[in-house]
């Protein structure tokens, strides 16, 4: 008897257990819906399943109202959604329900007023009686949508009825036959939700284009057309702020606009502010990376400076008529206030044919005017590049032209409107004038661009003047002060870095430190060797490990390489480029300090069978996107715009977690956005070096953009680009590869050690995105912000390559030393510097 009811006692306690632990988990688990029996109070929410959206009440800062909205993670700062905008409660008797007629509706719980109704027709099954039959649920990409029960489909959603924000997946779109438009609404402040002045929406559909309004009717900035990666009238899009998004269609009537981000820990929120402005938040892993307001500018404003006006906010007035145009009213523009626009000076030929009767005078001709933002009220016509030009001249009522490879040509028959000349990005726009009008305005331009290259001459040799007397001074300091405490010195214990001495904000290491650091350059030390001289590993008495570049006497690079460094990298930062600590100068030592990185080059790992095999293809590819990201931040984001010059696997620096980083900036130049520079003397790596560039001496971002290209195909086949040299019978790298790809064998280019990665097409997409930075014309490469979109899948739509250039092998002895440099740089840090003399 006492064992039978030890049983039972047993029993009944476990099933006690089972019944709390059920009950536990119904509370503890959070609810995603909303229906006529389960409806929320004030102090309560529903959270989606992943737990990272709420739906509730909250309050803006410094206010008591209370609106019903969705919001990000646990923080009402991140709103995404408002319901009852504009109409507020004013306590916290809120209610938000499904109703008996099956809308989701917010209730003042005190008057039971309904103050915010989904407002939607539901069918008959749901108006059965006394009950509903639709459910609330808010799901994981932050939509709330309202389902029929019965069907099983949405009736409602709060994306298709957004308020100031959106987020990814979300669509601003527009029904070119019924006109029906998302449209979304800024707040009037920021603790204020109810609907401000500002608005946008999706126009222009044949070349979309978000406009952005006040009073939902006047027109006050727009983006410009879309091209299938940016939209061209804002450049901001091109510093990577505003990545991924994308233009799909719904049947033949509906365009929309969405943005999404290709890794799932990524997460944005874009929200127009009460100024009209938009404000990005950006989040990786829940946690707030970005929070930036893109600001207008004055030229922003949409036709400010009236028809035929352009807009430049470096000048002063920033309005001007285009060339062949004057004022409409010269009393008002001098007022500055250009409303009225501009006039042409001269008639064209249609008009003067028109007037007189016969055909008389030259043919107009046209103007190129670079990097501006488009007219709008485009219309477009289905012709190649080749033929824009000549359909506009037939069109007499065509006034300008403007073609991109994505949207195709472009062309304007009324007045031109909205103009703006940009610094960078933007298209070359082509307005049509009479011959005569055209000479003077080419002759106005030359000398306007002979008197800024006479200024930019006179500073850039004042400038490097100064720099090479600063040098030689602090030279000369360092000499002295070597002399005078070396015995001083050797007999004390180094304790660290020498301290105020800086030379462009880097501090100054003396060279004891670093001789005790590298225990006196000891061979059992030596990193590797390149075309600065050897590197070594050094510990710093505080315990940090640095590397030692150490510039040899019998280098090829100098006194102008070591500066150029210095003053290049000093200035970058940027997670994928490598950090300088310091440098050494005294007497004829000449060192750079950068951060140690255990797992040295690139090359050490692609190119040796034994060590390849332990890069899968993941880490290849956040190799790759790293190296991406880096060129990027070099060519568009940093202080300086710089082009590396020597890009190649031995220059690229592995840490402890295998994350990339860009080194070596010896032969790195700074430009100031041209679209090439022309150099005599032509530095660099056979094999990496753009056929532009090899052959003429050109260079541009265009040309790291080429090198990213072998680079590209280097990692994905572990093979060099140049292992193809001593073969008479063999290709080069991208010559193998592009016959690879025209017989449709391209997976043979794969590495094995990759092969069974399950990756196979994001492998095929990197050699694709290879093969267009590897096309023989700068212009029909890629530039690097383009790249890290289609690295990242935010282009779905990859053009397709055309013939590749191959610099012809070559027997040279320049090049037969750059391959035996070439093969005794393994480590990092490594230069291969070659001369070719341009043409």
């Amino acid at each position: 008897m006492g064992f039978q009811s030890s049983h039972h006692n047993t029993y009944y306690l476990l099933y006690a257990l089972l019944i709390l632990s059920t009950i536990f988990l119904c509370l503890s688990s959070a609810r995603d819906t909303i229906t006529s029996s389960q409806f929320i109070r004030d102090s309560e929410t529903i959270t989606s399943t992943d737990n990272v959206f709420k739906l509730g009440f909250f309050s803006p800062p410094n206010s008591t109202n209370r609106y019903a909205g969705i919001w990000y993670l646990s923080d009402t700062s991140n709103i995404i959604w408002v319901a009852n905008r504009n109409q507020p409660l004013k306590d916290s008797s809120g209610i938000l329900r499904v109703s008996q007629d099956g809308n989701l509706v917010v209730l003042d719980g005190k008057k039971s007023e309904v103050l915010w109704s989904s407002n939607v027709s539901t069918s008959a099954a749901n108006r059965n009686r006394n009950r509903s039959s639709t459910t609330a649920q808010l799901l994981r990409s932050g939509n709330l949508v309202l389902t029929d029960d019965t069907t099983g489909g949405i009736i409602w959603e709060s994306f298709k009825h957004p308020s100031d924000s959106a987020v990814p997946t979300m669509r601003i779109s527009a029904n070119r036959i019924t006109g029906e438009k998302i449209r979304f609404i800024s707040s009037k402040s920021s603790t204020d939700f109810s609907t401000g002045e500002f608005s946008a929406t999706l126009e222009r559909l044949d070349a979309p284009e978000v406009f952005f309004w006040i009073n939902g009717t006047i027109p006050y900035w727009r983006t410009g057309p879309w091209n299938g990666r940016i939209f061209i009238g804002t450049p901001m899009m091109s510093t990577g702020y505003l990545y991924g998004w994308n233009i799909g269609y719904e049947g033949n009537d509906t365009v929309y606009l969405t943005y999404s981000f290709a890794e799932p820990s990524k997460f944005g929120i874009l929200s127009l502010t009460p100024k009209g402005n938009l404000r990005l938040v950006r989040f990786y892993n829940h946690i707030e990376v970005l929070n930036m307001v893109l600001e207008n500018s004055k030229c922003d404003v949409y036709g400010l400076c009236g028809a035929f006006g352009s807009c430049n906010v470096k000048n002063s007035p920033i309005c001007s008529c285009l060339s062949g145009y004057e004022p409409r009213n010269s009393e008002e523009w001098n007022r500055q206030n250009w409303t009225s626009g501009c006039k042409r000076k001269e008639p064209l030929k249609c008009e003067r044919l028109k007037k007189n009767g016969s055909d008389v005078g030259l043919e107009d001709e046209f103007l190129k005017l670079g990097m501006m933002k488009v007219p709008d009220f485009s219309e477009r016509l289905d012709v190649e590049e080749a033929q824009c030009q000549a359909k506009c001249l037939k069109n007499c009522t065509c006034l300008a032209y403007a073609y991109d490879p994505y949207i195709g040509c472009m062309y304007w028959s009324g007045d031109l409107i909205d103009l703006q000349s940009f610094s960078s990005g933007g298209v070359d726009l082509f307005i049509r004038l009479a011959h005569s009008e055209l000479s003077d305005a080419e002759n106005h331009t030359d000398k306007r661009r002979n008197k800024r290259l006479i200024i930019a001459i006179t500073v850039t040799i004042g400038t490097v003047s100064m720099a090479i007397c600063a040098f030689l001074a602090i030279c000369s300091y360092h000499s002295r002060k070597k002399s005078a405490k070396r015995s001083e010195i050797q007999s004390q214990t180094v304790v660290g870095v020498q301290k105020p001495d800086k030379l462009d904000e880097l501090p100054l290491y003396d060279f004891e430190v670093i001789a005790t650091a590298t225990n006196n350059f000891h061979l059992a030390n030596t990193l590797g060797k390149g075309g600065f001289g050897p590197v070594y590993k050094g510990l710093l008495p505080d315990g940090q490990e640095i590397a030692v570049k150490r510039l040899s006497r019998t280098s090829g690079q100098g006194l102008e390489e070591f500066m150029n460094e210095v003053v290049v990298i000093s200035k970058l930062q940027h997670r994928n480029l490598v950090r300088i600590l310091g440098c050494c100068i005294e007497g004829d030592e000449k060192m750079l300090i950068y951060e140690f990185m255990p797992n040295k080059s690139l090359d050490v790992f692609i190119f040796d069978p034994n060590q390849r095999k332990h890069l899968n293809w993941t880490q290849r590819f956040n190799i790759i996107d790293g190296i991406a990201r880096g060129l990027l931040y070099l060519h568009r984001d940093s202080r300086l715009r710089i082009i590396h010059r020597d890009l190649k696997a031995s220059n690229i620096l592995l840490d402890g977690e295998m994350n990339p980083k860009i080194s070596d900036f010896g032969l790195a130049r700074i430009y100031k956005g041209e679209d090439e520079v022309n150099t005599r003397r032509v530095v660099g790596t056979y094999g990496y070096m753009s056929p532009e560039y090899a052959m003429e001496g050109l260079f541009s971002e265009k040309s790291d953009v080429y090198s990213f290209g072998v680079l590209l195909l280097e990692i994905i086949s572990g093979k060099r680009n140049t292992s193809f040299r001593n073969d008479e019978q063999s290709l080069s790298l991208i010559e193998f590869a592009w016959k690879l790809w025209n017989e449709d064998n391209i997976r043979y280019l794969i590495d094995p050690e990759i092969c069974a990665s399950g990756s196979e097409n994001q492998i095929l997409r990197c050699i694709h995105i290879a093969f267009l930075c590897v096309q023989g014309t700068a212009k029909e490469r890629p530039i690097m912000t383009t790249v890290v979109l289609m690295l990242n899948s935010e282009i779905s739509h990859l053009p397709p390559p055309r013939q590749v250039v191959f610099v012809e092998k070559q027997n040279s002895s320049s090049l037969e030393s750059s391959q035996s440099q070439e093969n005794q740089c393994n480590s990092h840090n490594n230069v291969t510097l070659t001369e070719i003399v341009g043409r």
